[in-house]
């Protein structure tokens, strides 16, 4: 069974890295967007950021496990302007969020 490829940038082989490249490099691959809900089936996706915003504060509530929820964070990030996210984590720090609300 062969290596799967990412894509073409990843299919080539690969010069020497150093140590901090080689890292980068994993965390180049390692990122991945939010997966399709069919939940939100228009090309308008605000109501998919809000929804992936809360589940992520959702998790944190239910486990209070920042690292286990670390990839609905990432799923969040990914679909939602960071404008919005960062101004939704400047409300929960003034707790004016009118979100999920989670103690810190």
């Amino acid at each position: 069974m062969g290596e799967i490829k990412l894509n073409k940038i990843f299919s080539e082989t690969i010069p020497e890295l150093s140590k901090e490249e080689s890292v980068l490099l994993d965390q180049v691959k390692a990122v991945r967007t939010t997966p399709r809900d069919a939940r939100f089936p228009s090309q308008n996706q605000a109501n998919h950021c809000w929804n992936r915003y809360n589940e992520w504060l959702l998790c944190l509530k239910q486990t209070g496990d920042q690292d286990g929820c670390k990839t609905l964070r990432q799923h969040a990030l990914s679909i939602c302007p960071s404008i919005w996210s960062e101004k939704w984590d400047e409300e929960r720090e003034e707790g004016t969020f009118t979100g999920l609300k989670v103690d810190n």
